[in-house]
């Protein structure tokens, strides 16, 4: 009013308490300001805490995704292989255990050569022999039972080598070469005149039956034990020379309750065939052995 010229307003009641109201109201603008400001520090205080918040619990999200990833694909790898393992040892527990029991079919079916393999182990005299064509006769596979064909008749064979062949051939254990020793063997004992060409190869012939009767194969032994009685039946008491070196090896089946009967039998038709003197050398290696005669 003084700039423009005009009088100066009067102080009045109103005017005093409009004054006085505009400090308060400058005031209460101030506090209004100071508590907008308050509310936007503390806002921003919780958004601080919620990020910091936020960020902690996907750190702690991700740091235990990845650890039990790859631990837990560790742990199944390992028992994945124990699995595999365990499937392996399995398997070859089925495919080990219907070699070991026998089959029915075994019978019918025997153990055959098998030209097509490659033997690490050379092959025997037996086996070498019958190879080459040594041995004149041949196997016949008939529908129950097999039989030898002779290529010329076995009274007009020498019996040396061909009888030391046959015998060293019970020791095989795969057909054919078990079924061609054992019957030709037999065979050629039942020729006429067969004493007389066997019994001078006897000191070569019964070292090879001692080796039959000293084989672990059960039925080598008793291929073996049933030459011996065999070839006691032709040679009759010629045999007896000779007959403490078999005597061993049967003593030691003897005490098998298994082959004691099969053994008793054997040395009975032995004493028989052998005579008295045959109890002598029998007890003098068994002396358990009761005769047929007492």
């Amino acid at each position: 009013r003084r700039q423009f010229g005009l009088p100066a307003a009067r102080s009045s009641p109103g005017n005093r308490q409009e004054a006085s109201a505009l400090p308060g109201a400058r005031s209460g603008s101030r506090g209004r300001g100071r508590a907008r400001g308050g509310r936007a520090g503390g806002s921003v205080g919780t958004r601080r805490m919620f990020f910091l918040f936020f960020f902690f619990y996907y750190f702690l999200f991700f740091f235990f995704y990845f650890f039990f990833y790859f631990v837990g694909s560790n742990v199944l790898r390992m028992s994945s292989g124990i699995q595999i393992k365990k499937k392996t040892s399995a398997q070859k527990s089925k495919i080990c255990s219907p070699e070991a029991q026998p089959k029915p079919s075994d019978k019918l079916n025997p153990k055959t050569i098998d030209p097509f393999r490659a033997y690490s182990q050379p092959l025997s005299a037996f086996s070498a022999t019958y190879a080459r064509g040594g041995i004149p006769c041949r196997l016949v596979h008939g529908s129950v039972n097999h039989k030898l064909q002779w290529e010329c008749p076995p009274e007009t064979i020498p019996f040396d080598p061909l009888l030391l062949t046959l015998a060293e051939g019970l020791r095989e254990t795969k057909h054919p070469y078990t079924f061609v020793s054992k019957e030709g063997f037999k065979e050629l004992l039942l020729v006429e005149g067969a004493a007389e060409k066997a019994i001078p190869l006897l000191p070569r012939l019964v070292p090879v039956l001692k080796a039959a009767l000293a084989h672990a194969d059960d039925e080598v032994f008793g291929r073996g034990l049933d030459a011996i009685v065999q070839l006691s039946a032709v040679v009759g008491p010629s045999l007896n020379d000779h007959l403490k070196l078999l005597l061993t090896n049967l003593l030691k089946r003897l005490m098998d309750k298994k082959y004691r009967e099969k053994v008793t039998v054997a040395l009975q038709k032995l004493e028989h065939n052998g005579g008295k003197a045959t109890v002598a050398i029998i007890k003098s290696k068994i002396p358990t052995y009761c005769s047929i005669y007492s």
